[in-house]
């Protein structure tokens, strides 16, 4: 017999009860061909070319629902990071680019479309100069359209002019949308470390390293471990250990099927699997209440930052027995606002931004989806996301900042941003002033151990 009747049971929970999905399909898709010197001629060719290679991606993964039963939540497009494939036109503008790809998504039916970004961690082009300038409006003007700077490398260091550019850009995004509560800067990440195989949004981009096109696939089960260890109340640390790196193993071979088929189907080549925990603002559908199920009292207390490390390295050491191409992120995100463990955690004084900080040294991203007052200053937005990159940085591993400077709003109050982005309390910051210290520019150098060849 292939499956016994408790293995078929045990996964019909995990669909039913315990809100294991697909999280993403994301087809990956290169706009390299695409560059013309002409930004109207640019734009038709990006179009035709989504079209072509992109649109049956909502059908194919609606119909593998249905057949296989497994819930695909989100159906997604990455491309090229546009600065690269616009810098070759004459447009001194890149907001109709956004506008096209916005456009695009729509028709096809698809959540979110990625790649409006640069790549600038070591110095920023006139095509990347233009980009970010464009920025704000792009992300007032459109829907669906995300966006991605990458402004620090272990390999390059920090590059501070643009991480006090991104500040900048934080608060005027903020302000473009402050009717949403500043639901323009969700859709935008600042990275260290960024892959080129990210399936989730809002960092996705197709990295200078692929091919032609890909199909990239996240899957979830941050509730499917919390059920697991439900039975494991009183184990030792090596017991809880062992379970999670066993369903991490399950999970992972779930999307893997689900990947390879889509893939198939789609006639593009299978790239990689990212295993990530993604919550959602569902109840038991949370990260936090993964960690409080190893006996936290809540997330944030002390003991924190170790569940989530070892949380985080047993999903990995799961995934990686299950998968031969694992990548993206793989592991497991805190955003605030997406997780209601994470909120009431907030709620209740339990987690700070600098508990945050010290918890995202461990997990798969960083300081994501966390709403702050509307009158901070873009100097302090810019000295969070330096202390962020830092730690990608110095240990080598991706981290990001997706911050969301709430207009008219001040900490404890409550911002709302809908559907699967949640809503989150506002978070307070350091009063004290990081002006001098953003305004000085230039490079924070690599870490020594990054001279490696």
């Amino acid at each position: 017999m292939l499956f016994t009747p408790f293995e078929i049971k045990e996964t019909v929970d995990m669909f039913l009860r315990h809100k294991l999905d697909v999280r993403a399909i994301t087809m990956g898709v290169s706009l390299l061909d695409c560059a013309a010197s002409s930004g109207i001629e640019c734009r038709r060719r990006i179009r035709n070319k989504l079209m072509k290679t992109a649109g049956s991606l909502v059908e194919v993964g609606r119909k593998i629902e249905t057949e296989f039963g497994v819930p695909i939540i989100n159906k997604r497009i990455s491309v090229t990071p546009v600065a690269l494939v616009a810098s070759a036109s004459d447009d001194a503008d890149y907001v109709p680019y956004a506008q096209t790809l916005d456009a695009v998504a729509c028709e096809l039916e698809v959540d979110f479309l990625g790649g409006f970004s640069a790549l600038v961690q070591k110095g920023v082009s006139s095509g990347d100069k233009i980009l970010l300038d464009s920025i704000p409006d792009a992300l007032a003007s459109t829907n669906r359209v995300c966006s991605s700077v990458n402004v620090a490398s272990t390999k390059s260091g920090i590059n501070m002019d643009a991480v006090r550019r991104m500040g900048e850009i934080i608060k005027a995004t903020a302000e473009k949308t402050a009717d949403r509560d500043g639901l323009g800067c969700a859709k935008l990440v600042t990275f260290c470390n960024a892959p080129d195989d990210n399936p989730f949004m809002a960092g996705a981009f197709h990295g200078m390293g692929e091919g032609e096109s890909c199909l990239n696939i996240g899957v979830s089960g941050p509730g499917v471990i919390k059920a697991v260890l439900e039975s494991y109340r009183g184990a030792s640390f090596d017991e809880i250990a062992d379970v999670i790196k066993k369903t991490a193993f399950k999970i992972t071979r779930m999307g893997q099927l689900v990947g390879m088929e889509a893939a198939k189907r789609l006639g593009v080549p299978f790239g990689i699997l990212d295993l990530s925990l993604a919550p959602t603002p569902s109840v038991g559908d949370s990260v936090a209440r993964i960690l409080e199920e190893m006996g936290l009292g809540a997330t944030g207390a002390h003991g924190t930052t170790a569940a989530l490390a070892m949380l985080t390295d047993m999903v990995k050491k799961g995934g990686v027995m299950a998968s031969t191409h694992v990548g993206g992120f793989s592991g497991a995100f805190i955003p605030v606002s997406e997780d209601e463990g994470m909120v009431a955690a907030v709620r209740i004084g339990s987690i700070s931004l600098d508990k945050l900080e010290a918890m995202t040294s461990v997990c798969s991203v960083g300081i994501d989806m966390v709403a702050l007052p509307g009158d901070i200053s873009p100097s302090t937005i810019s000295a969070i996301i330096a202390d962020e990159m830092a730690i990608g940085m110095v240990n080598g591993k991706t981290t990001a900042v997706r911050v969301i400077p709430v207009p008219g709003k001040k900490a404890g109050d409550w911002a709302e941003f809908g559907g699967l982005l949640g809503g989150a309390p506002i978070m307070a910051v350091n009063p004290a002033s990081s002006s001098a210290f953003i305004a000085r520019g230039g490079h924070i150098p690599a870490p020594i151990h990054s001279f490696r060849n």
